[in-house]
């Protein structure tokens, strides 16, 4: 019989990482630094230092690392609790791209790597990018990867333009994805602040849950020194998969947070706004949307619940993280679009938090893939 109750002391975590992101964080969603362009570094700042003293930072990271070295079932469960603010995440060093990249780096660098790159990520100090998307190339089809590396004696130069860098701007370690001469696929790690790397703008989305959104960069004769090589040569494509596999799964708990947070003020306000002599929730047409949210929300949680499992078994094939990111990502734009729906005319307004739960969750249905490319995999391997 499969066991679906939560042990104790791990509820007892997250519930107190959920009072801690309700109490400390939620208040700095007004706050003036939360920008079209996501959080500002200052803000980001601020908040990491509001997990540090409650001992909530980075605690998804490796005991060795100083984090509790969870289980994916157990970083689901205390994801999902942070994620009831899209702040909650940033404060507690939890987001995207520092999430999938310290779990990359905590499987493939170097010593060397880990104590200039990911000791102070851990610790909240710095931010990274992973640079692989581009605009006329790379994407949801990274063999179409356009930026070209060269060796150069002891040194790699590297040319070609990305874009969509989520946390560009401020970002001290770099992740740069590009096509070895000879070679094939590699990554490098990169400093910021070197010659050659220039961010040319911030790019205007409709998401604004990250740290200062998303850049487009420029790479121009970046000289990198031959220690850069990030894993083995050539074999990018495998390391990012390794990187991408969990990484959409967290995802998937981050906003599983933030669309159940959304039904609870929807369902808040359906209790207390009239309409036609009784309170809107008692009408059928909004009732059944928040009976239709909360099968969804235990359906996504399921999910996400299940593939976590096999990843903690080893057990996990190619295509689960796929299913999981398709299916959850549609579903909670429903919720969330459902939420907006029950509040009518204030749902799209920034006088309640679920406007912007709906904007971040639409492009959620993006990030590490939109949901055709997920897709499309499947049906291959179905029809193979």
């Amino acid at each position: 019989m499969i066991d679906f109750e939560v042990p104790t002391e791990l509820a007892e975590l997250r519930d107190r990482v959920r009072s801690f992101v309700e109490e400390k964080i939620v208040p700095y969603e007004s706050d003036a630094r939360v920008t079209a362009h996501g959080p500002t570094e200052e803000l980001r700042t601020e908040l990491v230092g509001l997990a540090r003293e409650a001992g909530l930072l980075t605690i998804q990271a490796p005991s060795e690392l100083g984090g509790l070295g969870p289980s994916h079932v157990e970083q689901a469960i205390i994801f999902e609790a942070a994620g009831w603010s899209t702040l909650g995440p940033v404060a507690m060093n939890c987001a995207a791209p520092d999430e999938g990249n310290m779990f990359l780096l905590s499987k493939i660098a170097s010593p060397a790597q880990i104590e200039t790159h990911l000791k102070p990520m851990v610790a909240g100090e710095r931010r990274s990018a992973f640079a692989m998307t581009e605009p006329d190339g790379a994407g949801s089809d990274p063999r179409q990867l356009s930026t070209t590396a060269v060796r150069d004696g002891d040194e790699f130069v590297i040319n070609g333009a990305k874009w969509l860098i989520t946390g560009a701007t401020g970002a001290r370690t770099w992740i740069i994805m590009a096509d070895l001469e000879g070679v094939g696929p590699t990554l490098f790690l990169c400093e910021d602040g070197v010659a050659g790397l220039v961010i040319e703008r911030t790019m205007d989305t409709m998401d604004r849950n990250y740290v200062e959104g998303h850049g487009v960069v420029r790479l121009t004769d970046l000289r990198l020194p031959a220690d850069s090589v990030l894993g083995e040569p050539g074999r990018a494509l495998a390391h990012a998969q390794l990187r991408l596999a969990p990484a959409r799964l967290t995802h998937c708990m981050r906003w599983l947070g933030a669309a159940s947070r959304a039904q609870a003020l929807a369902v808040d306000y359906a209790k207390r706004r009239t309409a036609f002599g009784k309170p809107i929730g008692q009408h059928q047409g909004v009732g059944f949307m928040l009976a239709d949210n909360e099968i969804a929300l235990q359906q996504c949680r399921l999910m996400i619940w299940w593939a976590c499992s096999l990843l903690d078994q080893g057990r996990q094939g190619r295509h689960e993280s796929s299913m999981v990111k398709a299916m959850v990502s549609e579903e909670l734009f429903k919720v969330a679009d459902r939420c907006v729906q029950v509040f009518g005319g204030i749902g799209i307004s920034d006088e309640t938090p679920v406007g912007a739960i709906f904007r971040d969750i639409r492009a959620f249905r993006l990030y590490d893939g939109p949901t055709e490319v997920h897709k499309y995999a499947i049906a291959r391997q179905l029809l193979a």
